[in-house]
């Protein structure tokens, strides 16, 4: 017997590497290939990076990664969709994802991050047409998987209340919402959102033997080789974050105003459109020496063992994949209360998010007591993969 393939859709809003597409990635690698067929679709980087890489043509790190990975995923490029659109672009993103939606005809549409969320599921009900449901038709079921809701961003009240509202008038048109923390789920409930019965909790997991972490030796090496020229070598201090408001690393920089005997230097790995407003703080602060912006690092998990502390001072989180990386790398973390944060570390580790003076403490405190932590079984790459088959196979359509 012929085994009936089923094709799923994954649209994500960007093509440079975060939460959102890490997990599609993982997934992707995942799934049996003689079951289900991959088709991958993202927009352009937010940021192109000023080193020049493949983000310059708008597939950036995410698609490479899963070509050199051999994942067998079918990648596709949306000129239209962007993090934050204009009202023009929204049409033209919502027409483009319909339009691919009609060339695919996939079984299952699964929708990552906020901007793909909304304009993903309207698409659908576009794509389906306003008779479909009269009919009984059977169009894609829309899974949405949320990585920290949106309207919980440091942003304008007003803006706030707006997501939240999209959001709810969205969620109709989704078969299946997934969260990968319990405080997301419990803001679903508590705001409305959607049904419990359609609210589903699968936290972000890793596979600790697939991680290939240079030493120590090697790490802190090519570090002060490469991003830490003509330093002198001092307790290392390191985050790896994309460069948006929501990553705190402006409390990460101040808090380096207050260790002034020169015994640590504080490194971030990244990059993104807040790297001007980063660099005028450590000039104001006359933090050059004290605190480096190192850019992109491909695979940058692999320098984790060079830090004699990590740390996400994060003002918003979902599941941060690098806590994971960072437990695993067995080094002492320091990590703001927020997201799936508090379930995930212990006590010792976390800071109240956005006071630099408190993050600075926690920082001294932990060099001086370093403590790493354990990795939670539930918080395994088999796991999640587990309870991601179970939603799509509960949620297909059928065959006949």
């Amino acid at each position: 017997m012929e085994i009936v393939k089923r094709k799923i859709l994954f649209l994500v809003t960007q093509s440079e590497m975060g939460g959102a597409q890490r997990y599609i990635y993982e997934v992707a690698r995942l799934l049996d290939k003689t079951s289900f067929e991959v088709i991958v679709a993202a927009g352009s980087p937010a940021f192109v990076p000023l080193s020049g890489t493949t983000a310059d043509k708008g597939d950036g790190e995410f698609f490479k990664k899963l070509e050199l990975e051999n994942t067998q995923v079918s990648p596709v490029y949306l000129k239209q969709m962007k993090r934050t659109p204009w009202p023009w672009q929204i049409t033209a993103a919502i027409w483009e994802i319909r339009n691919l939606l009609k060339k695919e005809r996939p079984d299952i549409l699964f929708l990552c991050s906020t901007t793909a969320g909304l304009l993903g599921s309207i698409a659908n009900r576009i794509y389906r047409g306003p008779t479909s449901l009269i009919k009984g038709e059977v169009g894609p079921r829309v899974i949405y998987r949320i990585g920290g809701w949106a309207f919980r961003d440091p942003r304008s009240r007003w803006k706030n209340w707006l997501i939240l509202l999209a959001e709810k008038l969205t969620a109709p048109l989704k078969d299946l919402i997934i969260v990968n923390s319990e405080v997301d789920r419990q803001l679903a409930l508590k705001y409305k959102i959607v049904p419990e019965k359609k609210l589903i909790k699968i936290y972000n997991g890793i596979d600790v033997n697939s991680l290939n972490f240079l030493s120590r030796e090697e790490a802190q090496e090519k570090l002060h080789r490469t991003v830490l020229c003509n330093l002198r070598r001092t307790a290392l201090v390191g985050t790896v974050a994309n460069f948006y408001k929501t990553k705190g690393l402006e409390y990460f920089i101040e808090a380096f105003r207050y260790f002034d005997d020169g015994s640590s230097t504080a490194i971030i790995i990244g990059d993104g459109k807040e790297r001007p407003k980063l660099e005028a703080l450590i000039k104001k602060y006359d933090l050059k020496n004290k605190v480096i912006l190192a850019g992109r690092i491909p695979d940058a998990y692999k320098y984790l063992k060079a830090f004699d502390v990590f740390v996400l001072p994060s003002l918003k989180e979902g599941f941060p994949w690098i806590i994971l990386e960072a437990i695993a790398a067995e080094i002492p973390i320091v990590a703001t209360s927020v997201g799936a944060l508090p379930e995930i570390l212990n006590e010792n580790s976390l800071v109240t998010p956005g006071s630099a003076e408190a993050l600075a403490k926690k920082i001294g405190w932990m060099l001086e007591h370093p403590t790493g932590s354990q990795l939670k079984p539930e918080f395994t790459s088999q796991k999640m993969i587990e309870k991601t088959l179970a939603v799509l196979r509960r949620r297909l359509p059928p065959t006949a």
